[in-house]
């Protein structure tokens, strides 16, 4: 960026305004970056939380000590090391103190600190009381031992740490969510005992691959008991990029016929989840679920009941659904951005954070040891200035006594420093006793003796590591704790259809000639009784469940669907076709069938060809419909029937001349649309047309009504008709060569 500033008349600089806006801007961005929302590798803390555990520790609150109050808190990190707004630090100091949010609290609060159910029910900073937490000593400990660097505070009167000595990699533990500028951060909770012991194998095997750590770490561990159902390529992948996401599973059991959720997704409210269900139950979407409750206790933080409506629900198929609709299964973004030890913000693989980590805590030992060690050499230097002083204590009593200047006179006589010679005229007459000359000598070997184990650790890398392995095995033996998100290979959860969820029922659909239809319970309506608008009169009905679709064939051919459900009931007089589907109004609605997919049914034109198809082919979501059965404009589709089986069915064919014909429907071509095979042998120029087709199955009787007669052809009696498809046929007899309707009637083979 190139910036151009000028002075003005009078002694300003004027910036142009696009400059101006993008420093002001990028300046604002880094800082929300650096200094507000990611956190840092080292502590894995963002500056507010970091300045909360400082001035704790400062103000004495430590893990030992009496709770304070909340806002005296919150009062000096405002006052003293960040001054913003007292709700936002006061949200940021509950979100440490709740044992549901935070893996490994970091402040023990008393009082009001919110619930699972509502986080932000928490009680004002007046009302609540805290301290540090025992685990908050891992950040605090070796704070003031030379291991890390200071800054001057806002108004430049105190110093402040930049990032706090973690004695465990607190970015991973605790994890870390935050919003900046062009970037974010969302890292998971993970468990102490396994992180330690990945860091571990990342000491003695530098070069591990990603896949060897994956044994120690099986993932992130939530506060939670909720299962984590993601597979562990999943979390590998997430792992190897930085980047991915994992989903976590409530945990439920059965009591006594009732389903029982004990556990919930991680920053999942149970009063959510209740809602979300009971809204479903009120939408008639849960017809299976009878009840709900909430019999969370002090003793039980979750406990959801659901009933169910019988002991004839499926369980797992009913938690299969709620998972899919609710927030009892839930996504979990994974994005390992941080700041790093070079000061900028990356998306590191875990191989990196561990890494970067270790180096971090290497570079903290290093600087602890090296500070040690010099207040070591600083003692044994003034130790023996104060043995040689006692070697010869009249001689120095006496150049006290006698010289005006002793302390130069001293310093010169027994070639001391100045910081030995000022050490020997402090001490008092009491140390002047023989006994002190004894505990002189003890603290010097034993000085000597760690002066010598620290420069030998510093002086070898392999020391380093096995002094940082003793001590992350002693923290994780103090603070681990088994895992408490299992890692569990579940199915994938869907959704319940509409038609599963609702109770199914037969039902009869009724078309009008007008394409009015409507649906009634039930498949022994009397048709009778069925009342139709003025000029209008039933055309055709169909009986069918209402978990299925109806097929709708008109006069082009052209098939079209609806569901069932959504059918207007048969008290009134239906709706019109034509407000849902689109034809033109020359078009008329012929027949319905209803029926599921994959059964089988024969369409036909009525000059005698037909063929075979699947019933869901006759299924459109289209409101235009699509072209199933091809015919010349002059005819006419036939009624739509429905085989029960391909292979032993027959197909009864009348035509108008009273020729009946019956053949193995096998014979006829199998198709998804078409003008199909030869039926019967008709004569369309003669008037000929095809009347009639009945499916026929085995061990069935066929009924010709006419009039107020009837005939039945048993099996025995249709031989002379049986032929091969595409035949003439044989005529009826007198009286039946135009039947006003077949009835199909299954033999008693009992009587």
């Amino acid at each position: 960026m190139t910036e151009i500033s000028t002075l003005n008349t009078e002694g300003i600089e004027q910036i142009p305004i696009y400059d101006f806006s993008e420093r002001a801007y990028l300046e604002y961005s880094m800082y929300v970056i650096l200094d507000r929302a990611l956190p840092h590798i080292g502590d894995g803390l963002k500056p507010v939380q970091r300045r909360i555990v400082y001035a704790m520790s400062e103000l004495g609150l430590g893990s030992t000590a009496k709770f304070k109050k909340s806002a005296r808190t919150v009062g000096d990190v405002l006052g003293k090391f960040h001054p913003h707004g007292d709700t936002a630090c006061y949200e940021a100091m509950v979100l440490m103190a709740q044992p549901f949010s935070y893996r490994y609290t970091l402040i023990n609060g008393q009082g009001n600190w919110g619930a699972p159910d509502d986080p932000k029910s928490f009680a004002a900073m007046r009302y609540t009381e805290s301290k540090l937490t025992a685990y908050a000593n891992i950040l605090l400990d070796e704070l003031k031992q030379g291991t890390v660097e200071w800054k001057a505070n806002f108004d430049g009167t105190l110093q402040e740490p930049t990032v706090l000595p973690a004695q465990l990699p607190n970015i991973l533990l605790n994890g870390a969510a935050g919003i900046a500028v062009g970037m974010t951060t969302d890292i998971p909770s993970h468990n102490l005992r396994e992180v330690v012991n990945a860091c571990i194998y990342l000491l003695k095997k530098p070069n591990a691959t990603l896949e060897e750590l994956f044994q120690f770490i099986k993932g992130p561990d939530f506060p939670t008991e909720a299962e984590i159902i993601s597979s562990p390529s999943e979390i590998l992948e997430a792992y190897r990029k930085g980047t991915g996401s994992l989903r976590m599973r409530a945990v439920f059991q059965q009591e006594n016929g009732d389903i029982v959720i004990t556990a919930l997704p991680h920053q999942v409210s149970g009063s959510k989840i209740l809602e979300q269900i009971a809204a479903q139950i009120h939408a008639k979407k849960l017809p299976m679920v009878a009840d709900l409750r909430d019999e969370s206790d002090h003793e039980s933080p979750t406990r959801l009941v659901i009933v169910p409506r019988s002991n004839r629900v499926n369980v797992e198929q009913l938690m299969k659904h709620l998972f899919a609709t609710t927030d009892l299964e839930r996504t979990y973004r994974i994005n390992l951005n941080v700041i790093g030890l070079d000061g900028r913000p990356q998306v590191k693989n875990l191989t990196a954070m561990l890494q970067e980590w270790l180096t971090f805590r290497t570079g903290i030992v290093q600087k602890r040891l090296q500070y040690r060690l010099e207040k070591v050499k600083e003692r044994l230097h003034l130790l023996e200035g104060l043995m040689i002083a006692f070697l010869n204590l009249d001689a120095v009593i006496r150049i006290i006594r006698n010289e005006d200047y002793p302390k130069k006179v001293i310093q010169k006589t027994f070639n001391l420093s100045d910081f030995q010679t000022e050490a020997i005229l402090e001490l008092r007459l009491r140390q002047l006793a023989k006994l002190e000359e004894h505990k002189i000598k003890e603290e010097q070997d034993n000085l000597s003796k760690e002066r010598n184990q620290l420069e030998n650790t510093l002086g070898s890398e392999s020391n380093i590591k096995t002094l940082i392995r003793k001590e992350l095995e002693k923290i994780a033996k103090n603070y681990g704790d088994d895992r408490r998100s299992p890692v569990v290979k579940r199915e994938t959860a869907t959704a319940l259809t509409e038609s599963e969820l609702l109770p199914t029922e037969w039902v009869t659909i009724i078309l009008s000639k007008k394409g009015w239809i409507r649906s009634a319970k039930g498949y022994d309506i009397d048709e009778q009784k069925l009342n139709f608008k003025t000029g209008d009169e039933l055309k055709a009905v169909s009986t069918g469940r209402s978990n299925q679709q109806v097929a709708i064939l008109d006069s082009r051919g052209r098939s079209y669907s609806l569901s069932i459900r959504s059918l207007p009931s048969a008290r009134g007089h239906g709706e019109p076709l034509t407000g849902r589907l689109a034809s033109p109004p020359a078009v008329s609605f012929e027949w319905i069938a209803a029926g599921d997919p994959d059964e089988s049914v024969v369409l036909a034109s009525n000059l005698g060809y037909g063929f075979i198809c699947q019933f869901g082919d006759l299924f459109s979501k289209n409101r235009n419909g699509k072209t199933v059965l091809v015919f010349p404009d002059s005819a006419k589709p036939m009624p739509i029937q429905i085989l029960n089986d391909v292979k032993t069915d027959s197909l009864v064919a009348i035509s108008n001349e009273g020729r009946m014909l019956i053949f193995q429907v096998s014979q006829l071509p199998v198709l998804a649309r078409g003008k199909g095979n030869k039926i019967i042998q008709i004569f369309p120029e003669k008037g000929e047309f095809l009347s009639m087709i009945a499916v026929l199955p085995v061990n069935h009787n066929l009924i010709l009504h006419s009039g107020m007669k009837n005939l039945t052809l048993r099996p025995d009696n249709l031989a002379g008709y049986i032929s091969d498809r595409g035949r003439r046929g044989q005529k009826l007899p007198k009286g039946y060569r135009q039947p006003d309707r077949l009835e199909i009637k299954e033999i008693n083979l009992l009587l």
